[in-house]
């Protein structure tokens, strides 16, 4: 936890000094007072969920054989990239004051199990947890300021790291697969409606 809180830290300090040097530039130009172009909740809900399922998607084709593969001796291997992806849910939120569930360690728990099955409960246990708490802001709590974290930081930045790691983490799990000759779900389907799309226009 130590190393994601760091990792986060510079990452909000890099986001901040950008914030710093923009308000600088800007500071002559007037102010924008128009709405914002997107609901930062509503997309961030879609990108996580849709992330989340090709998780369990690709978590459920991989043999459970393959689950402690990983690609070297220091590297993380299946099942501890999906439970990573689990516990940082937990860690991530936790930034802006969202309280783990009760017992959850986040030193131990991705080499807490090699069971599909519970690995794949513990994807839909954390994606409920991040859902929940995510349902629960308000617009304007994406915009609340977390001090602790940098000058300019916010709530809304909290939520933006646990979208992009999700993503950082899918792409890795799509090279493990790669590299073990499995292709994921998602591409099967599209390859898939593709040829039968191609059949028809014969």
């Amino acid at each position: 936890m130590n190393k994601l809180y760091l990792t986060v830290l510079l990452l909000l300090a890099g986001l901040s000094t950008g914030a710093i040097a923009a308000s600088a530039q800007d500071a002559a130009a007037a102010a924008d007072h128009t709405a914002p172009s997107y609901d930062m909740k509503g997309q961030s809900l879609f990108d996580l969920q849709a992330v989340q399922k090709k998780f369990v998607e690709l978590a459920n084709a991989v043999p459970a054989d393959k689950l402690t593969w990983r690609p070297s001796a220091d590297s993380r291997s299946f099942a501890e990239v999906f439970l990573h992806v689990a516990g940082e849910r937990y860690g991530i939120l936790e930034l802006m004051g969202v309280e783990p569930p009760a017992g959850f360690d986040g030193k131990t728990f991705e080499k807490s199990t090699t069971d599909r099955e519970r690995i794949v409960e513990e994807l839909n246990k954390s994606w409920d947890f991040a859902q929940k708490a995510i349902n629960g802001m308000s617009n304007a709590d994406f915009a609340k300021l977390l001090p602790k974290l940098g000058p300019q930081a916010n709530a809304g930045d909290v939520v933006y790291i646990l979208v992009v790691d999700a993503h950082e983490h899918l792409g890795q799990s799509v090279a493990y697969a790669r590299e073990n000759g499995i292709v994921p779900p998602w591409t099967v389907e599209a390859q898939k409606k593709a040829a039968e799309k191609k059949a028809e226009q014969k």
